[in-house]
């Protein structure tokens, strides 16, 4: 736990690199106490203490707040789109990932004969000719046959997988026709558009994930953490929202997101929920030119989103808006294109596990 800290520190999330760490620099040497260390064991270690470090956001946060530290009186909310580990080139359609289905069977059907073989001309011949040539084949042997049963299953949960990637895109779409396409690498990540206002950017479509902060207002310190494959941030203000609530017990006075996550939903549930959502007004420029109202209530709105609109015309919710930057895409002094700054100098530019639950706990 304290190599992965201290690492983190030093923006590296690499196992590998902290594992070479751990045989070179006098830091990590006293942290490891003379006791030897490898990459597996430190990527082990964190993908599989998930829960104990969400717990440990917890309790950190709670002792922040018990020293008012953290107050969670405002919160910002934001997201970060991060590369996933996988290629472009990994994503196939139905038809491309049945040929590779077929070709991958037939590989295994063809090293399992090949093994059958083997064993049965062995047994015609004494056990003295054995060598150490002979476990060395049967070594690379079992890994291909290995990594060709793993080609194979990966295949088969990507096909799998498509049937729902399907009916989304058909959802999201309105029957468009296109067909879906799924990663053979990492089934979870999805192709979302990379800005060139963000770190590393180029405005590019590239497998990644979404991850979603809930940021305190005052202390400008993560009290939340989410990670979604969804590449847009509408939908995901709830969800963390009530995330914070029942990590802490408190509702916040104010929860302040950017025009992407203001759904009329959304504001509803949060507005219910005892919290003031501030947020921009979606399309207040394109209405002003025509001569509209943009804070007047539209045809559709719940009394709580006519309220959050009447709100957002006073000069304390547009003061808290203006404070949006420097909590949600902390720090302030960055100029704008570098979202999330101090997430991007710890290392987060790329995951380097695979599965939305891996890259929840990387994440942490």
């Amino acid at each position: 736990m304290a190599l992965w800290m201290f690492a983190t520190i030093e923006a590296v999330s690499s196992a590998r690199h902290l594992d070479r760490l751990c045989q070179r620099d006098l830091a990590y040497l006293w942290i490891c106490g003379g006791v030897g260390v490898n990459y597996h064991m430190l990527s082990d270690f964190r993908t599989g203490h998930g829960e104990f470090l969400d717990q440990l956001l917890t309790d950190t946060i709670a002792t922040l707040m018990h020293q008012n530290i953290v107050t969670l009186e405002k919160v910002g909310q934001d997201g970060m789109r991060v590369r996933a580990s996988a290629g472009s080139g990994s994503f196939r359609r139905e038809k491309t990932l049945k040929k590779c289905r077929e070709e991958a069977a037939g590989q295994v059907q063809k090293l399992r004969e090949e093994s059958e073989n083997e064993s049965e001309n062995e047994s015609d011949n004494d056990a003295d000719n054995e060598s150490d040539n002979d476990a060395s084949n049967a070594r690379q042997k079992a890994a291909k046959e290995r990594a060709a049963r793993d080609r194979l299953e990966r295949v088969d949960a990507a096909l799998k997988n498509l049937t729902e990637l399907q009916e989304q895109k058909e959802k999201r779409k309105k029957g468009s026709g296109k067909e879906a396409r799924c990663s053979k690498t990492d089934l979870q990540a999805r192709n979302m558009p990379r800005s060139t206002r963000q770190s590393g950017g180029d405005g590019g479509v590239r497998p990644a994930y979404n991850v979603q902060f809930a940021t305190d207002g005052d202390a400008r310190v993560i009290v939340s953490v989410d990670v979604t494959n969804n590449g847009s941030d509408g939908g995901q203000m709830v969800p963390l929202y009530e995330d914070v609530c029942e990590r802490y017990g408190k509702v916040p006075d104010n929860d302040i997101v950017d025009g992407g996550f203001s759904t009329n939903d959304d504001i509803t549930q949060v507005e219910q929920s005892g919290s003031q959502v501030v947020a921009p007004m979606t399309h207040e420029d394109r209405i002003l030119k025509r001569g509209g109202d943009p804070h007047k209530p539209r045809k559709g709105d719940s009394e709580e989103m006519a309220a959050f609109r009447e709100r957002m015309k006073s000069d304390e919710s547009k003061s808290l808006l203006k404070e949006r930057p420097s909590i949600a895409e902390f720090p302030a002094e960055f100029p704008a294109e570098f979202l999330n700054p101090e997430c991007r100098n710890r290392g987060l530019h790329q995951f380097r596990v695979r599965g939305l639950q891996k890259v929840r706990t990387s994440s942490l």
